[in-house]
């Protein structure tokens, strides 16, 4: 392993070699103050602009290695955390992991408190950072704001994270272990059970460039952090389609009662609607049932683990700044894509 580095700067990136650039050097002053040895790895999601010929090309005072570390094919951001957390825990002794965005909206002077509150809790909890203030347009804001009501009644988890965090080494370790971390980093955490505790800060603007976030892209990232509480999805929907049932039923008593033990005259329609929300009652728990046995099915299975799935999506690495090759590592060059490339090899248990 690499010796030496006792704390990780991990960064997805897809096609932000600007912001970047410009990230670097106010992390570079951010943890100047920092008692560790500071890396960076960049996970580059198989970005479709290459990586600028002598990319970043400036001088850290404090950071002591910038590596990026290239994936075969596009997986989103979240497969990117995964990955990156990956290649540390395997190749790394780094006792904590800093993840955060590429665009500046994880603002670096940040990192300093997150790593205060880190010491502060013995460096045993997964330090998050909770949002106090968006700056994103007011439509997005309301689409969101929706998004956390339907996640909290679906899940019963509040939404108030998102990637900028701490985790320790122990942490890490854990997660090894964790398939949803496939899907989604942060409610993995939440869902492995993880001490953590967060820490109240505002996001920042991006520094270069737009977003590559579409629609399609959030309502996916949402879907996927509600999938890794699925088992609590179907018990929730299950009990919401029980519960409908016998309020329908219920209804169905009171016409019934009313028809045939009252002199009262009941119109057709009220009849016919009880009938057609009976088949939806059914439709609804067939429906409710089915997906929780299909849930409860699937929990028996692991259908990916980092540690014996990973290395297939990593192409390998490129050291841009600084002296991070480590001895112990087996390793062979190769060019791919006119960059000098390192094969990366997990360590032998």
């Amino acid at each position: 392993m690499e010796s030496g580095k006792s704390l990780v700067i991990l960064i997805p990136s897809y096609n932000d070699w600007e912001s970047l650039r410009l990230l670097l050097p106010q992390l570079d002053q951010a943890v100047q103050n920092q008692d560790r040895r500071v890396a960076v790895l960049v996970v580059d999601d198989a970005s479709s602009d290459p990586m600028p010929e002598g990319w970043p090309g400036l001088n850290f005072t404090t950071l002591d290695s910038v590596e990026v570390l290239h994936l075969r094919a596009n997986h989103g951001h979240q497969r990117a955390i995964a990955l990156g957390l990956y290649h540390i825990h395997e190749f790394t002794d780094a006792e904590a992991v800093v993840v955060m965005d590429a665009d500046g909206e994880d603002r670096p002077q940040d990192v300093a408190e997150l790593l205060r509150v880190f010491s502060t809790e013995g460096n045993r909890k997964v330090v998050f950072a909770a949002r106090t203030k968006r700056m994103e347009s007011l439509g997005f804001r309301l689409f969101y704001q929706a998004y956390r009501l339907v996640h909290h009644a679906l899940t019963g988890v509040v939404v108030q994270v998102g990637n900028f965090s701490v985790v320790p080494r122990h942490a890490l370790a854990r997660l090894m272990a964790v398939p949803d971390l496939w899907n989604h980093y942060a409610a993995s955490v939440y869902r492995a059970k993880l001490p953590r505790t967060l820490v109240p800060l505002p996001r920042g603007r991006r520094l270069a460039g737009q977003s590559k976030m579409n629609f399609v892209s959030l309502l996916i990232h949402g879907l996927s952090a509600m999938s890794v509480f699925s088992d609590q999805v179907s018990a929730r929907l299950l009990t919401a389609a029980v519960t409908f049932a016998a309020l329908v039923m219920g209804l169905m008593g009171v016409t019934a009662g009313v028809r045939w033990f009252s002199d009262l005259t009941i119109p057709g329609w009220p009849a016919f609607s009880v009938g057609v929300l009976l088949l939806l009652v059914v439709q609804l728990l067939s429906f409710a049932a089915l997906f929780a046995f299909l849930i409860a099915g699937r929990r028996s299975s692991l259908n990916f683990l980092l540690p014996r799935d990973a290395p297939y999506f990593i192409l390998g690495k490129t050291v841009v700044y600084g002296n991070a090759t480590g001895q112990e590592l087996r390793q062979m060059s190769r060019a791919v894509a006119d960059s000098e490339l390192t094969s990366i090899t997990p360590r032998e248990a």
